[in-house]
């Protein structure tokens, strides 16, 4: 390293930092848990070529390189395991082209999903992948982000259409066409959504757009229980009504989110955030089915936001939950859970995971983007308390397995990262061996964010081993 920083600093100046602050601002590892691992130097490259430049400095002197976008991840995907350069791409913000009539944008990867909304809404147009926060769109690529607008308009895997990727060796690879669909050859845009930074370094994406919905109108609605809310939500899947949002929170998190966001005359029982997007007779035909099924459900205190001011309100207290979760209890820390199964076996995969978290007797709330079977528990324990620790973890590896018993995944879209290295070989069992082989081939050196997704060969080995 001590070598490598001459050249450097001759090519980015003071875009190349070794102070502490900087250093520590990017040794968190993300919003999760928190660890702590600093890189030994931080660079902010401005475009593809200076990133291949760093990339083929790291790969002659075998240096690890860490991907760096808004530090918003949850699973640790940018702590610096094995110190090296932490590649902080935030000043790549540039959006580089926008076409209203293809529905289409090219943009550098520290370009903020916001920012994104925020440029291309005089042209009637807007993304609508949001995880909750404001993350960089090279991030959301790298993890294969989604969020709560995921039922109606899919996941980062669907809103991509192509990506310029530096690899470990320093050759800058353009995948994918601004075709909405194409046969030629291996579809390599795919294998760089969720890589998490360790095949190479996302630095452009090509993203489809949407058109601003005519209408917009969000609701939500109380029910006696979890069960009951989700007798309403796989109603309106089944008769394929086609909302944009429906959220599910339990009555613990739903008490969090009233005493956190001040949210008035609402109770702390189980409830459906759910908005849809449409002209005006459509939205209007959608609430009509949707009251009517939550009616039939036992659902009440319906409560309507046509304003738009409304509608954020009710928006930014769902977004705001893990701050209403850590709210609970002050000074503790919480573990995120991020279980997605098939939908007929969402209502019995939640009612498992509720009685399991009764028994642990630790505060675990619940909310779901539960349209598309994801749902989050967010495990509270004080750090300070080393057995409700353990407790908070065994719960959360007890959710993850039980997702992939149900058919589904340990992740449906927060990634592998550091933490879920293990149940990557659950779910996938030898598939992992493939994933590797892939690595190998395109990071023979292993530099790229080294230590995320897969685990040391000897104890993934010991993991596959295990009954």
């Amino acid at each position: 390293m001590q070598a490598l920083l001459p050249a450097l600093r001759e090519r980015f100046g003071e875009r190349v930092s070794i102070a502490g602050a900087v250093l520590d601002h990017h040794a968190g590892g993300g919003e999760g848990v928190p660890i702590s691992s600093r890189p030994d130097a931080v660079v902010f490259p401005l475009d593809n070529d200076e990133v291949a430049f760093v990339a083929r400095c790291c790969n002659d002197a075998g240096i690890p390189i860490v991907p760096y976008g808004t530090g918003t991840g949850l699973e640790a995907h940018v702590a610096a395991v094995h110190g090296g350069i932490s590649l902080d791409l935030s000043r790549m913000d540039r959006i580089l082209t926008v076409s209203g009539d293809s529905l289409d944008c090219r943009v550098q990867a520290g370009v903020t999903r916001l920012q994104l909304n925020a440029a291309v809404r005089d042209q009637g147009l807007f993304f609508p992948i949001d995880p909750g926060a404001n993350a960089s769109l090279g991030g959301m690529a790298s993890t294969r982000a989604s969020g709560t607008a995921a039922v109606r308009y899919g996941t980062m895997r669907d809103a991509v259409l192509g990506l310029t990727v530096v690899t470990a060796d320093g050759r800058i690879v353009r995948t994918g066409t601004r075709a909405r669909k194409t046969a030629a050859g291996l579809d390599l845009t795919r294998l760089f959504v969720g890589g998490e930074g360790v095949l190479g370094i996302v630095t452009e994406v090509q993203l489809r757009l949407w058109g601003l919905p005519e209408t917009v109108q969000a609701a939500v609605c109380q029910f006696a229980s979890v069960e009951a809310a989700m007798q309403a939500v796989i109603g309106t899947l089944q008769m394929g009504i086609p909302v944009a949002r429906i959220e599910l929170l339990d009555a613990v998190q739903m008490g969090a989110c009233i005493a956190y966001s001040k949210l008035e005359g609402m109770q702390p029982q189980p409830t459906l955030f759910v908005e849809f997007h449409g002209t005006p007779a459509s939205v209007r035909e959608q609430i009509e089915m949707v009251e009517q099924l939550a009616g039939d459900a036992g659902g009440s205190g319906f409560a309507w936001a046509e304003r738009p001011e409304d509608r954020s309100r009710l928006w930014k207290a769902r977004h705001d939950v893990t701050y209403a979760n850590l709210a609970l209890r002050p000074g503790c820390r919480m573990i995120g859970t991020d279980a997605c199964v098939p939908i007929a076996e969402l209502a019995e995969c939640i009612a498992q995971t509720l009685d399991d978290v009764a028994r642990s007797g630790l505060v675990a709330p619940l909310v779901g983007h539960v349209g598309d079977g994801n749902f989050h528990l967010g495990i509270l324990f004080d750090p300070a308390n080393g057995e409700e620790r353990e407790r908070a973890e065994a719960l959360a590896e007890r959710v993850s397995l039980r997702a992939i018993d149900f058919g589904g995944t340990c992740t449906g879209e927060h990634g592998i990262g550091l933490h879920r290295r293990h149940q990557l070989v659950a779910e996938h069992g030898e598939g992992v061996e493939l994933m590797r082989a892939i690595k190998q081939a395109l990071d023979p050196k292993g530099i790229m964010n080294p230590g995320k997704m897969f685990l040391p060969v000897e104890s993934s080995n010991q993991k596959e081993a295990a009954p």
